[in-house]
């Protein structure tokens, strides 16, 4: 059931509170894992210990299916279907001008953000990269309840069950944040709704919004004459309030200019009163409005402003007269008025400031910071470093692709767009080089160098994009501004097709890099199991473990109800792996969250080994266990190359309850001495011979294409 009523999806988020189980901690950080290029994720030995004061946020976003207008229409497989189509605006193939397009299909379709099974799989995957937080788009002035409050319903609950799952954030308007920073406020944040899920800094709920434009803009505000500060010279003006003032701003203008600064200064009944606050203007945007922000509101009095130092060119919109504001310049009152806003915080707007950790979004590629406290979401490399008002290096963004040609905003869809294969600046033409991430391990270098607090890492989810004639100035037949095809996109969710989850398995390693790894457990001693000996593997560690409660099970209308997606494989729920040696005989074990029962209960679960820790065989698995041989028998299988198997030997089998143990003769594993393996159990794959089946089929223990590591002695 879906529902639409604003009400009624916010108290689905009080009714999906519970009782926390103690976490399952899967230990997703020790897992080991081989791409689809043969890379090898590190682990402890290349990276070292965690760095728990390291974060990583994900931009993500809530819009699929929010704004329908036809389709899907997938750019990839229109521009198969049709490769002149860019050129022809009134192809029957493209949806309508401004309407929604994809650039590609995700492993799960042409899903929708309520699709359960969908957001299961994002915060597992998620997790299980090492993802903190993430951070949802709300930057067109719609902060989408409808689709927020289902992900933080389902989120909540695999938290309560003791599963793992980010945080969440808001990312809201560049230049207009107040109505969304009001709406989660009021709906999500004032309620104390999914605490457990706000993501924290500072110790406050953090919200991407500019305080100092928490107020809407009011038009006839800026004047009409551009006066310039010349350097030696001043500028200001002089007011008088009768209320509390939080934020004083100027709207300044550059003249197109880039890099321009002044600085800012407050004082008490005039020129000459005592300075209140200063602050220098860095790389002053044309036309901005800059300026003061205290932490206790100026009292009810008289104040004046003044600009002064320039560097660059910059000056203060002025004109016409505004009662209580004075034009002055060096010192001396002229005639005419100045642009000048003097906020008034409502007791609602007063409680925000209080509650949040305000960081500004900067929505420039190219400019960096202009104040402290700014985030960014996205740059061209080299990217700025991000600092907070203490001069701490605190955040930097790291992106796949970007929007950009040349130093100005384009289209990805434009010639010279900065797409996935973007780096040492220009693109790759080698072939296959889409799948490398050049674009993106360029900017991750350039960050873990720098290595601030916080990585934001653009993007996830995207997949949509308005369909256009016209952006920044330049017009063509078809354009597609932020996403557009395989190359020129910058999500991170594995697709189908094309470069499936190899960003996905990138994006794993670098983290590792940036926030380091816990350490692997200890080899186990020698230790002989006796058959039906159940007990005894009590006493075995280490013990590996799985997700509880993820077989999928999906069952949900796709975008414009495309299609309907149903699948059902999710059959037992592995949670727990385990393995014991001796000279003679390796006995891997498996636990499940309820018994094994029916003839059929062993059929599809099998067993996979890496004996060489190298990527060989099947996605870097050489051996697969239990499947039937022509008399019954439990077959073990070496791969011949891909997903071709031989038979090489035969093992034992047990089950009793929801417990298993397949038994096989060590001398399969390698030569006597310490013994190294990589294990992973499946169950009930669609698709034998797909690793992201993995991702989409069955249950997958651990999960996608990772491995335990288990060392003996």
């Amino acid at each position: 059931m879906r529902l639409r009523c604003t009400a009624c999806l916010i108290s689905l988020l009080a009714a999906g509170a519970a009782a926390q189980t103690p976490l399952w901690d899967t230990r997703p950080d020790t897992w080991v894992a081989t791409d689809g290029l043969g890379r090898r994720t590190p682990g402890y030995e290349q990276v070292g210990p965690p760095r728990p004061d390291r974060t990583v946020a994900m931009f993500y976003f809530l819009w699929l299916g929010a704004h329908v207008n036809g389709g899907p229409y997938d750019v990839s497989r229109i521009l198969l279907q049709d490769p002149d189509a860019m050129q022809q605006a009134d192809s029957p193939l493209w949806g309508p001008l401004h309407g929604t397009h994809h650039w590609g299909e995700s492993i799960f379709g042409y899903y929708t953000m309520d699709d359960p099974a969908v957001l299961r799989s994002h915060a597992q995957q998620l997790a299980d990269a090492g993802v903190d937080t993430v951070v949802f788009d709300c930057s067109n002035q719609l902060s989408y309840p409808q689709y927020y409050v289902p992900l933080m319903t389902t989120w909540s609950q695999i938290r309560a069950a003791g599963g793992r799952t980010p945080q969440v954030a808001f990312l809201c308007p560049f230049w207009q944040p107040g109505k969304v920073v009001r709406e989660v406020y009021r709906d999500l944040y004032a309620p104390g709704r999914c605490s457990d899920l706000w993501f924290r800094w500072e110790g406050r709920p953090l919200i991407l919004a500019d305080p100092d434009l928490l107020q809407e803009t009011q038009p006839g505000e800026r004047g009409d004459r551009p006066d310039r500060l010349e350097p030696g010279h001043t500028l200001g003006v002089q007011f008088t309030t009768s209320a509390p003032v939080p934020q004083v701003t100027c709207s300044l203008p550059t003249w197109n200019s880039i890099g321009s600064a002044a600085t800012l200064t407050l004082r008490r009944d005039g020129p000459a009163g005592p300075v209140v606050q200063t602050r220098r203007l860095l790389s002053i945007a044309d036309n901005d409005w800059a300026g003061l922000r205290f932490d206790e509101p100026l009292p009810p009095g008289t104040w004046y402003l003044e600009l002064a130092d320039p560097l660059g060119t910059v000056g203060w919109w002025s004109g016409g007269q505004t009662p209580g504001v004075t034009a002055w310049a060096d010192g001396r009152p002229v005639a005419g008025s100045r642009s000048l806003r003097v906020a008034a915080d409502s007791p609602e707007d007063a409680a925000i400031r209080r509650f949040f950790c305000f960081r500004a979004p900067q929505p420039s590629y190219f400019q960096g910071p202009v104040k402290p406290n700014m985030w960014s979401w996205l740059e061209v490399h080299p990217q700025h470093v991000f600092r907070n008002d203490r001069g701490e290096a605190e955040q930097m963004s790291v992106g796949v692709a970007q929007n950009a040609v040349g130093e100005r905003l384009g289209s990805l869809s434009e010639p010279g767009a900065r797409g996935r294969t973007w780096h040492r600046g220009a693109r790759d033409p080698r072939p296959g080089a889409v799948r490398w991430g050049l674009n993106f391990q360029e900017q991750w270098e350039h960050a873990l160098t720098a290595d601030p607090r916080v990585l934001f890492i653009s993007n996830w989810n995207e997949w949509i994009m308005g369909r256009f004639n016209e952006f920044a100035g330049v017009r063509q037949p078809v354009m597609f501004v932020d996403e557009f095809n395989q190359e020129y996109s910058r999500d991170l969710e594995p697709m189908r097709g094309g470069h499936g989850d190899d960003y996905y398995y990138q994006l794993v390693s670098n983290i590792r890099r940036y926030k380091g790894v816990r350490p692997p457990d200890p080899p186990a001693a020698p230790r002989a199991m006796a058959a039906g000996d159940w007990r005894a593997w009590q006493g075995v560690r280490p013990e590996f473990r799985d997700d509880r409660g993820d077989p999928m099970q999906r069952d949900w209308d796709g975008y414009n109800r495309c299609t309907r997606y149903v699948n059902r494989s999710g059959r037992h729920d592995l949670v727990a792996a385990k393995v014991a040696h001796d000279a003679t005989t390796v006995w891997c074990y498996l636990r499940c969250a309820a018994p094994l029962a029916g003839p059929d209960a062993t059929t599809g679960l099998w067993l996979l080994l890496n004996t060489d820790g190298r990527a060989t065989g099947w996605d870097g698995f050489d051996l697969l266990l239990n499947r039937a041989g022509p008399h019954g028998e439990v077959l073990i299988e070496r791969s011949r190359g891909g997903w071709q198997w031989e038979t090489v030997g035969t093992a034992q089998r047990q089950v009793q309850g929801a417990e298993l143990v397949l038994a096989l003769p060590r001398a399969l594993l390698g030569p006597a001495g310490p013994l190294t393996v990589e294990l992973k159990w499946v169950d009930s794959v669609q698709t034998p011979g797909d690793p992201l089946a993995f991702l989409t089929d069955g249950d997958a223990a651990p999960n996608g294409r990772f491995a335990w590591r288990w060392r003996g002695l």
